[in-house]
């Protein structure tokens, strides 16, 4: 009778996805992830080819755990731009190592930040269409104006430098979109 394998693709994923997002994505190594899995590394070599296939997969699992995230965040902004913003500031505060990985790393085969926010339900052409329904002449051009607000926060927040509150926040996001 074969042995029964106690060490799953989804265990070795699971455990690499929880050191990314604990300890930083460059900590994702096969021995430190076999060690934390309580296997040896063949498993993991067992499923994956390599290290880099690996990475993808932690990479596919942020990027799906950013999208679910968005989708869950509380609205209470109401111009255009506000509640996308507001959850991705709060996401860079929350969760510094997946905002580092899926929007400051240069990995090959890596999303644009774009397709990451737009993600499959047109997040960012919503906004978009949002704003040219409430009259906005450039709504593109808002959203690039706005989005530098935005990811300026959300890089200061990982390094402490970002210190306004989410009501304060969303009034400088409110009255920006106002002004622009």
């Amino acid at each position: 009778m074969a042995r029964k394998e106690s060490i799953t693709i989804e265990n070795i994923l699971d455990t690499a996805f929880a050191m990314a997002r604990e300890e930083g994505f460059s900590n994702v190594t096969a021995r430190k992830v076999a060690a934390k899995a309580g296997c040896s590394t063949q498993p993991i070599f067992r499923v994956y080819k390599n290290m880099e296939e690996l990475w993808q997969a932690v990479y596919e699992k942020a990027v799906v755990f950013f999208r679910d995230y968005y989708d869950l965040f509380p609205r209470t902004g109401t111009k255009p731009f506000s509640n996308l913003g507001m959850a991705y500031i709060a996401f860079a505060r929350e969760e510094k190592h997946l905002f580092q990985l899926l929007f400051l790393s240069d990995l090959p085969g890596k999303k644009s930040l774009y397709e990451v926010l737009n993600g499959d339900k047109g997040n960012v052409l919503a906004e978009i269409n949002g704003a040219a329904s409430m009259g906005c002449k450039d709504p593109q051009g808002m959203f690039m104006r706005m989005w530098l607000f935005i990811h300026g926060a959300a890089c200061m927040s990982l390094t402490g430098d970002y210190d306004l509150s989410d009501t304060e926040t969303k009034h400088l996001l409110e009255q920006e979109y106002l002004n622009g």
